[in-house]
């Protein structure tokens, strides 16, 4: 039965919260226990994952029974979206401050470090030119150049931005066969996106001396990057779920936020690897 739209539905008391903070603190505390080199870290953080699972798979069973179930009214709707816009907003300030360091090092610091007496007693020969490793940073690492795997994936991500689109359409046109097989495109370029990426790492790694100790470049090129991937690998997980969704027959050309929020986040996360690839690949 429909909530009445004059009220507000409130879910009862949920151990959702509670399980993912455990997930999340047995996870830190197997990252400190790592850090100094004990070997009972990767055991916690086994078992810290299984329990964010658990949770994750727990927590999204509840909100889609409930949506499902028809407990949300127009004005639950109204506070996802707002939800959601908050959200992607945080993420923005999020990329905001890492783009503004790297900004900062570009323009500011490299180029202070080389200049003046000072500059010239301190680090003799360091000429300050982007990319750097910085002054007394020898290791030698060549720049990811912007053409080959790094225009190949902005292409995988622009043609994914338009094959999800192309599946909203099709939920809001009623062709269910089209919103399934927009999805399923969208999922496969991001897992190409990922694969791509992996392999990037690995050749940088191994063959271009490209590392996180390379100094300020490698630390930067794998802050930005690496942060994204993670995003990229958020954002396939919640296609999957709304693919599986969709093939279970749910959502409406009326009511389909779920989807809509999800591909709200898909198109952040172009949009921020299109700044990427301008900004840390080509400039």
């Amino acid at each position: 039965m429909a909530t009445d739209s004059t009220h507000y539905y409130l879910p009862e008391p949920s151990r959702w919260p509670v399980t993912g903070s455990i997930a999340i603190f047995t996870m830190a505390l197997s990252a400190v226990l790592l850090v100094n080199g004990l070997g009972s870290g990767w055991i916690l953080l086994a078992i810290g994952a299984a329990i964010l699972i658990y949770m994750l798979f727990g927590w999204f069973g509840t909100v889609i029974r409930e949506s499902e179930g028809g407990k949300y009214n127009k004005q639950v709707d109204i506070s996802f979206r707002w939800g959601m816009s908050w959200f992607i907003f945080s993420e923005v300030m999020f990329f905001a401050a890492f783009f503004g360091a790297l900004f900062y090092m570009r323009t500011f610091a490299v180029p202070w470090l080389a200049s003046g007496d000072t500059g010239e007693m301190l680090w003799p020969g360091f000429n300050g030119t982007w990319p750097s490793a910085g002054p007394y940073l020898k290791s030698a690492f060549q720049p990811m150049a912007p053409w080959g795997i790094p225009a190949l994936n902005t292409l995988i991500l622009l043609s994914s931005g338009a094959t999800v689109t192309w599946a909203h359409w099709g939920l809001k046109k009623g062709n269910r066969g089209q919103l399934v097989f927009g999805l399923f495109l969208t999922v496969a370029l991001g897992c190409l996106f990922l694969g791509l990426q992996a392999y990037e790492y690995h050749h940088a790694y191994t063959e271009m001396g490209l590392t996180l100790g390379a100094g300020a470049y490698g630390a930067t090129f794998f802050m930005l990057t690496g942060f994204h991937g993670f995003h990229v690998t958020l954002g396939t997980i919640m296609l999957i779920v709304i693919f599986f969704r969709a093939l279970k027959g749910h959502f409406t050309p009326e009511h389909h936020f779920a989807f809509e929020g999800v591909s709200w986040y898909w198109h952040f996360v172009d949009v921020v690897w299109l700044l990427l690839f301008v900004l840390v690949y080509w400039l």
